[in-house]
C-alpha cells in the first residue's frame, strides 16, 4: 500500500482554503493537490471470520463480520434486522435512543459492501419520507423530499435505515426534548441518567452500543463523535472538513460540522467512512480534495512473523499532561502509550503544545462559530423564540455577535492551524488529544477508541488527532492497538425494565449555554 495521504496533501493549501472557508463560506475555495498523486485502486474485500458469540447472536456482529456471513449465505439481511428490531423492541424504552424507528424491510435486498447492515441515524441528517426533526419544535412534522448525501451513499451501498437517533436540540448538547427534558442514557448506566453519554450524537453512540442497530452516524461540531464514542466503548472517527458531504443536514457551524461514523471497531468506521465520503456536486466544501484513500486497507491489522505491526512507521505525540495524576483516565492512558511502543513502526514523542494554545482554543475565540449557527435561522430569531427550546441562548449570543469580533476570531483561527501543521506536526505524524475541540475548530480529522474502564464499569476513552486528510494513518493506529487489545469487544449488560423509571433530569437553558458544542 502506498503511503498514507497526510503526507502528500499541500498543507499551505488546506491553510488557504480554511482561511477562505471562514471569510467567504463555500463559495470559490481553492483546490487542494496531493505532492505526489497516485490512481485510485479498488479498497481491498472485507472477509473477516465472525467470532462466536457473534455468529450466537446477530446484533453482535460488527459491519466486517456481518458484510461476511451475508455474501457467503449464512445470515439473511433479515435476520439481522429483525434482531435489531427485536432489541428495540425490549430495552429502547430505557435506552431512548431512537425517536423514529423503521420496521418496513426496504433495502434488505440491496446489494453493495453493506448489504443488509442496519444503522442508525442521527436525527439532523434528511431522510426522504422519514421525519427529520433536530429534535427542536422548529422542525416539528417536517418530513425532507430527499435524502442527505451521506444517507443517499450509505443505502447505494446496500445499508438500511434502521430510524432516527435521539439528539441534543438542533445538536447543542446531549440528547433531550427540545424543552430540555433528558432522553438518551449512556447504555453502560442506564439506570443512572446523570451518567453523561456523550454529545448531541448519543442517541446514534448508544444505539450502536446497546446493539440495537450495527453502526451508525452522527455530526461532530464540538466533539459529538469522539465524546459518544469514549464514553460509550466505541471507534468514532471524525473526517477532515469536506472529506463527507454536509448537503441535507440541518447546519449548526458550516466551518466546523463534520459528519462521521460511530462504530464498533476501526474497520467497521472505515467500510463506513469509504462509503460516506467523496465529492458532492452539492456541496463545494467537498470538491477539489485529495481522492479518498484505500481506507479499509488501511484499517486492517498488518501482521508479520505472528506479530502485529503498524502499517507505517509513525510518530506519535505525546502532549503534556497527557497522563499526568492518578485518575482511572490518566492510568489508562498511561497503559495506552505502553501498548503503542510496543508496536513495531510506532515512535512515541514527547510534543510542546503551540504558542497561546489556551488563548486560541479557549472560551472567547471558540465563540465566533456562534453566528455561523445563528445566520441560517434568522427569519425565525425574529419570531417566536420559544421554538428554539432549551436551545435559544446560543443562537442569541451569534446574532449579537459583532462582525469585528467575528473577523478576529476567524483570523485567530488560522493562526491556531499555521501554528499546528507548522510546529505541532513537524514533530510528529499523529497526537494524542484529551479535548476533540481545537481540531474541531481547524478542520482536522480526530479518532476517538476505547482504551479501559473506570473501577465501576464506565468506558474510558482517548482521542487521536491528524494532518488534513490523515483518517487512513489514524485507522491504521487504531486497527493495530486493537489487535493487540480488547476493549472494543466489551459490550454492556442489558438493561432492567425498571430502569426506564428512573427519574431524568431537565436541562435549562443555561445548563445548555455551559455546555452547547
Amino acid at each position: 500500500m502506498n503511503e498514507p495521504l497526510d503526507r502528500r496533501v499541500d498543507r499551505r493549501a488546506f491553510l488557504a482554503r480554511t482561511a477562505a472557508l471562514g471569510a467567504a463560506g463555500t463559495v470559490s475555495l481553492p483546490a487542494i493537490a496531493e505532492a505526489a498523486p497516485v490512481p485510485p485502486g479498488e479498497p481491498a474485500a472485507v472477509a473477516v471470520e465472525p467470532r462466536p458469540e457473534a455468529v450466537a447472536d446477530p446484533t453482535e456482529l460488527t459491519i466486517a463480520e456481518a458484510a461476511t456471513l451475508i455474501r457467503r449465505g449464512r445470515l439473511r439481511p433479515e435476520e439481522l434486522l429483525q434482531a435489531c428490531l427485536d432489541r428495540i423492541r425490549a430495552f429502547d424504552g430505557v435506552y431512548q435512543a431512537f425517536n423514529t424507528v423503521r420496521t418496513d424491510r426496504a433495502g434488505t435486498g440491496s446489494r453493495g459492501p453493506l448489504r443488509g447492515i442496519p444503522l442508525a441515524i442521527k436525527d439532523n441528517y434528511f431522510t426522504a419520507g422519514t421525519p427529520t426533526t433536530a429534535n427542536s419544535f422548529l422542525f416539528a412534522g417536517f418530513v425532507p423530499p430527499f435524502d442527505a448525501t451521506a444517507v443517499a451513499r450509505l443505502t447505494a451501498a446496500g445499508a438500511v435505515v434502521l430510524g432516527k437517533t435521539q439528539m441534543g436540540p438542533l445538536a447543542t448538547t446531549r440528547a433531550t426534548t427540545p424543552d430540555g427534558r433528558v432522553t438518551t442514557v449512556n447504555a453502560w448506566a442506564p439506570d443512572r441518567p446523570e451518567v453523561d453519554p456523550g454529545g448531541s450524537s448519543t442517541g446514534t453512540a448508544t444505539a450502536v452500543a446497546g446493539r440495537m442497530a450495527t453502526s451508525g452516524i452522527g455530526t461532530q461540531t464540538g466533539g459529538s463523535i469522539t465524546a459518544p464514542a469514549n464514553a460509550q466503548n466505541l471507534t468514532g472517527l471524525k473526517p477532515t472538513m469536506g472529506r463527507v458531504s454536509l448537503h441535507g443536514i440541518i447546519p449548526l457551524s458550516y466551518t466546523r460540522d463534520h459528519p462521521g461514523p460511530l462504530a464498533r471497531d476501526a474497520l467497521d468506521a472505515a467500510i463506513m467512512l469509504s462509503a460516506m465520503a467523496g465529492p458532492d456536486p452539492h456541496d463545494p466544501r467537498t470538491q477539489g480534495l485529495p481522492r479518498v484513500p484505500d481506507l479499509v486497507t488501511a484499517a486492517t491489522p498488518v501482521v508479520r512473523g505472528g506479530r502485529v505491526r503498524l502499517r507505517w512507521p509513525t510518530r506519535i505525540g505525546v502532549i503534556p499532561g497527557y497522563t499526568s495524576g492518578d485518575s482511572p483516565a490518566a492510568r489508562a492512558r498511561a497503559a495506552f502509550l505502553d501498548t503503542l511502543a510496543g508496536v513495531p513502526g510506532v515512535t512515541l514523542v514527547d510534543v510542546p503544545l503551540p504558542a497561546e494554545w489556551e488563548l486560541l482554543t479557549g472560551g472567547t475565540f471558540n465563540n465566533v462559530r456562534l453566528p455561523e449557527r445563528s445566520e441560517p435561522f434568522l427569519p425565525q430569531l425574529t419570531g417566536d423564540l420559544r421554538r428554539f427550546g432549551v436551545s435559544v441562548l446560543g443562537w442569541l449570543q451569534g446574532a449579537l455577535l459583532g462582525a469585528d469580533e467575528y473577523l478576529i476570531g476567524q483570523r485567530a483561527k488560522v493562526v491556531l492551524l499555521d501554528r499546528v501543521l507548522t510546529d505541532l506536526f513537524a514533530r510528529c505524524d499523529v497526537v494524542v488529544q484529551t479535548n476533540p475541540v481545537p481540531f474541531d475548530i481547524i478542520g482536522l480529522p480526530e479518532l476517538g477508541l476505547p482504551i479501559g474502564f473506570t473501577p465501576d464499569g464506565l468506558p474510558i476513552g482517548t482521542i487521536l488527532g491528524g494532518l488534513p486528510f490523515g483518517e487512513d494513518r489514524l485507522l491504521s493506529i487504531a486497527a493495530a492497538y486493537q489487535a493487540r487489545t480488547t476493549w472494543h469487544r466489551r459490550r454492556p449488560a442489558d438493561p432492567a425494565v425498571a430502569a426506564a423509571a428512573a427519574a431524568r433530569p431537565r436541562l435549562s437553558a443555561l445548563d445548555v449555554l455551559e455546555t452547547m458544542e
